[in-house]
């Protein structure tokens, strides 16, 4: 540990394309919009015993990155944080971090000789072959619980919030995959960009998917949230897809959940701002297979008493788990999903991201998400459940919702 090195390296455009191809095979890799972020090996793990739920490990989250950075080398800590905002978690600080920014590309690597530890990194990536194994070609899928137990579940949420005690809760989903091979990283990674390019694509220790969803970024003061709330199918025809997206915008039901979102994303943000821009109501963003309400949150944020700004993490600790995960009021939701729900999230709708020791980052929301290990994957999608929820509507949508997955992973 004594002898362990920080440094920081520019990377030509080639060398980060080599680098990638790695990442997509045997790394971790979060990508979107030309920004991306390739992790390969771990140099530290820092611990949240507590999860996000714990302030005083957030803040020291942002310390320990401080300590381990050298001059001119800011270190990067990346993670997939489980949804539960208590459960234990950790960062991770890789070997080698290869981070794509308007700003440029550099390579921070941590080890005993940083420059022989990416050259001999490069030499794997320029070296390895092209392509990969034969995929699965065949396969076995499951819902966890069957539909009529999804569906009394859905209605006894729905009475719930009837009852008062809840205004939403959500419920998710988990269906199992087997495949007659394991499934390759390279390949599930490559249909998800081709998929859903407007996604941010993921692959971290094995949780993989492509998020439609920011939660929380911050480039110095700047600071950006982009929450998504309200569901409707899209079919590929322009004018039947025109009709629902209409629909979707005029439904109160639906604007009445995302506004939930945007106001406690909205009010979480506000006290670390001097400024916060909220748009006076959503608008259609068009995925491939629904369409979603979107509100794109901007504001600057204000220093601390002490000096400073907050960081991407201390940011994300005030917003997650947000309505359109969890529920409103905050705590009843969880309480009520951790009796009724008897679904393992984990990861599943937790944050996905990372942090610099500058406080800079981006989370995104961990949904269009699984779990995936050798030839098994578990996918999950969830819904939000309001008064005149519909149970086999609910359970429509989350058929919806696991197509984005689904469609990557399963290849007749």
């Amino acid at each position: 540990m004594s002898r362990r090195r920080l440094a920081s390296f520019e990377l030509s455009a080639e060398e980060f394309t080599s680098l990638r191809s790695l990442a997509l095979a045997r790394g971790d890799l979060l990508e979107q919009d030309g920004s991306a972020l390739l992790a390969f090996g771990t140099a530290e793990e820092i611990a949240l015993r507590n999860g996000l739920a714990d302030d005083d490990a957030v803040a020291a989250v942002g310390g320990r990155l401080q300590e381990l950075g050298a001059p001119g080398a800011l270190p990067i800590a990346l993670g997939a944080l489980p949804f539960r905002p208590d459960a234990p978690a950790h960062l991770r600080l890789p070997e080698v971090a290869a981070l794509r920014r308007d700003s440029g590309t550099v390579a921070v690597v941590t080890g005993p000789d940083p420059a022989a530890l990416l050259e001999s990194l490069l030499g794997e990536a320029r070296s390895r072959g092209r392509g990969h194994g034969p995929v699965p070609d065949q396969f076995s899928l499951c819902s966890a619980r069957s539909h009529d137990d999804f569906l009394t579940r859905v209605a006894k949420a729905i009475a719930e919030v009837r009852s008062g005690r809840l205004e939403k809760v959500v419920l998710a989903r988990e269906v199992r995959i087997e495949a007659n091979r394991d499934f390759c990283q390279e390949d599930l990674l490559e249909r998800l960009r081709a998929l859903h390019p407007s996604c941010l694509t993921f692959a971290v220790e094995g949780f993989i998917g492509a998020s439609p969803e920011l939660l929380v970024a911050r480039e110095q003061e700047a600071v950006r949230s982009h929450p998504l709330a309200g569901t409707a199918a899209r079919s590929g025809d322009p004018e039947s897809d025109a009709r629902a997206a209409a629909q979707l915008l005029a439904s109160e039901k639906e604007r009445s959940e995302h506004r939930a979102v945007v106001e406690a994303i909205a009010g979480a943000l506000s006290p670390l701002t001097r400024e916060l821009s909220v748009p006076p109501g959503p608008a259609i963003v068009s995925l491939r297979n629904v369409s979603h309400l979107g509100t794109e949150i901007t504001g600057s944020l204000a220093p601390r008493p002490g000096g400073g700004l907050p960081s991407a993490l201390e940011a994300l600790a005030l917003v997650h788990p947000t309505p359109a995960v969890c529920g409103t009021p905050r705590e009843t939701a969880l309480e009520y999903i951790e009796k009724e729900e008897e679904v393992e999230r984990g990861r599943y709708g937790g944050p996905v991201g990372w942090v610099r020791s500058d406080g800079d980052g981006e989370f995104h929301l961990g949904i269009r998400a699984g779990t995936v290990e050798g030839p098994t994957a578990r996918l999950f999608a969830g819904v939000g459940i309001v008064a005149d929820s519909d149970p086999a509507a609910e359970l429509g949508e989350t058929q919806l919702k696991l197509q984005a997955m689904l469609a990557a992973l399963v290849r007749p």
